[in-house]
């Protein structure tokens, strides 16, 4: 028999580290080849871990609610034959010798090891983290690979009220802040009112990463907004005189939103710029038009991608639409149709908004919110007034990429598409 580590797996491109949310597995379950062992939430995706081998589970090396760095063991899992390892730090050279050891005797508070070779490295999130809260990196303890500080380390010292600051000694000892936990829980909830009959709403991972997502963005990209109307009463007419048959034809229902990402990709072609990432030191174009969708379930948001949106047809899109949602809420979505995505349309008026500003698909550039289809009074030619059915498009751009010029252009080139849509001119095929 051998022993063999499970790692954290790579998750999607610029991850570096995931949060345990559940073991699906305990010591003593024996599984096989590609078996899920637990769930984990990234700031990205919420995927599982599958085993890399057939045998029986020895021992949960990372707890429920831990998060590690990519290639740190999250468990070790007895196979037949000998082992390719001879020690495991082979299984990848940066994973410190002291993590098997180390992370499964891991209590609330940070554990002193010996600095390694990535103690002085730290990632933007972990500068952020102690910029926000005025912790002194030198005077931190990391537990990740090769001693290099996590969101984790700093996340256990603002829980423990053993923040150090460049006036105060390093990371207290264990047993001197056994009850720190206690004190922050009791100061923090003591901030917000609470009577009798209210609710406290654990926070999942799904809900922890969504909101560290979307702080990440509005701390990172200056936001800008701008809305148009749009008059898409021939649009509507042309869709419902096709909705009865593509059903029975297709199989799927042809709604709006298909028609309104079929004209965002349209424009976006036109409108490079508007397709862009903010890189630091430079702007990133992207060739690909990946259209990001929005899609909402009770308790979370998942951003799957449609590739390739601008040579789809709108039937296309309309059955890529359809498929993601129903992804998304039976839990088969993979971690790889959430990545690509350069340009996000939500579609907001599918529960009812008229006006929104959202905010961007960290690190794209734009997202446009498509509101609900209206009847509204509206002037027409000669003054007369008539009933017609108008949409608000609202747009959020990064103003270090964009400015109001480009973007006023692409959402007027949008708004033509879509007053010109009838069945004279566009083809749903």
């Amino acid at each position: 028999m051998a022993i063999e580590n499970i790692l954290m797996p790579q998750l999607g491109e610029s991850v570096t580290e995931g949060t345990i949310e559940k073991w699906l597995v305990k010591p003593g379950d024996t599984v096989t080849k590609y078996d899920p062992l637990a769930e984990v939430n990234t700031d990205k995706v919420t995927a599982e871990v599958p085993s890399s081998f057939t045998g029986v589970i020895k021992e949960l090396v990372a707890k429920e609610g831990e998060t590690l760095e990519v290639g740190a063991i999250v468990c070790v899992i007895e196979v037949e034959g000998e082992s390719e390892q001879t020690a495991p730090v082979e299984v990848n050279e940066t994973v410190s010798t002291e993590a098997p050891v180390e992370t499964p005797k891991q209590s609330s508070t940070a554990i002193k090891r010996e600095k390694g070779p990535a103690a002085g490295r730290f990632s933007p999130a972990v500068l952020r983290m102690a910029q926000d809260n005025d912790i002194d990196l030198t005077l931190v303890e990391g537990t990740g690979r090769d001693g290099r500080i996590t969101r984790k380390d700093l996340q256990t010292l603002i829980d423990n009220g053993t923040i150090p600051t460049a006036s105060s000694t390093p990371v207290a000892k264990v047993e001197e802040s056994q009850q720190a936990p206690q004190v922050v829980k009791e100061q923090v909830t003591s901030s917000v009112p609470f009577a009798t009959g209210d609710i406290e709403i654990p926070v999942t991972g799904v809900r922890r990463a969504i909101a560290s997502n979307m702080l990440k963005s509005k701390h990172e990209a200056p936001h800008a907004w701008m809305m148009v109307e749009v008059d898409v009463t021939a649009l509507v007419s042309y869709r419902d005189s096709l909705k009865k048959d593509f059903k029975q034809k297709e199989g799927f229902n042809l709604t709006y939103f298909a028609f309104f990402v079929k004209a965002v990709a349209l424009a976006l072609k036109e409108f490079p710029m508007m397709n862009s990432m903010w890189a630091g030191d430079k702007i990133i174009q992207k060739k690909d038009i990946n259209i990001s969708i929005a899609v909402a379930t009770d308790d979370s948001l998942f951003v799957p991608v449609i590739p390739s949106a601008d040579e789809k047809s709108i039937k296309g899109i309309g059955r890529e639409i359809n498929e993601l949602a129903s992804k998304v809420r039976s839990g088969k979505l993979k971690s790889s149709e959430m990545q690509g995505g350069t340009f996000t349309v939500n579609n907001t008026g599918s529960f009812g908004s008229v006006q929104s500003m959202g905010i961007i698909n960290h690190p794209q550039a734009a997202i446009l919110q498509v509101e609900s289809i209206v009847k509204r009074p509206v002037i027409m030619e000669g003054n007369m007034i008539a009933v017609r059915d108008m949409v608000n498009l609202c747009l959020s751009l990064d103003h270090r990429v964009l400015d109001g010029l480009v973007c006023g252009q692409f959402l007027a080139r949008v708004k033509e598409i879509l007053e010109n849509v009838s069945a004279e001119n566009t083809s749903v095929y």
